[in-house]
């Protein structure tokens, strides 16, 4: 009763909280197909993703979905990198992630399978985790070391060089 009651709780915080901030919310169960949305490129082949970046977004993810467009997938935006882990709790697709980093190349890809909750992590700390059918990494002869294009991923020697700061006389 105690976990029906928290569970509950839960629930009505988060639509209450998605209410004032007019953030529209997925009822739990289902997908979310709200998400803005970004194009971008790897090698050829251009596709379109989903982005999630808040922690409720990142959670859901693509759960709940019984079917996704060919070229479409969703990226999960971290604010720092990290050894991101995924499994694919109420996930019905075969899904693929490719761990990324701060520069768009992918550091590895991860095979995952529906309803399991197997972790699947990156090799190295990265920022970023793009989820795509299966196969399509491999139809698209897409691979570690490869470099995803577009304007989010920063320029390796810009994400290496410190910031600087200016210091007044």
């Amino acid at each position: 009763m105690k976990t029906i009651r928290s569970f509950v709780s839960s629930v009505l915080l988060t639509l209450a909280t998605a209410a004032c901030a007019q953030i529209p919310v997925s009822p739990v169960g289902t997908p979310q197909m709200h998400l803005p949305r970004a194009t971008m490129q790897v090698g050829r082949q251009s596709f379109s993703v989903q982005l999630a970046r808040t922690e409720l977004e990142k959670e859901t993810g693509l759960m709940y979905r019984t079917r996704m467009p060919a070229n479409e997938g969703m990226l999960f935006l971290f604010d720092r990198p990290g050894i991101q882990c995924f499994w694919m709790r109420n996930t019905r697709l075969p899904l693929t992630a490719a761990f990324v980093a701060d520069d768009g190349t992918i550091v590895n890809l991860e095979d995952m399978q529906p309803m399991t909750e197997t972790n699947h992590c990156s090799a190295r700390p990265v920022r970023y985790v793009l989820e795509m059918n299966q196969g399509w990494f491999a139809h698209h002869h897409v691979r570690a070391g490869m470099r995803i294009r577009h304007a989010l991923f920063r320029p390796a020697a810009a994400a290496r060089t410190p910031a600087r700061t200016a210091h007044g006389a």
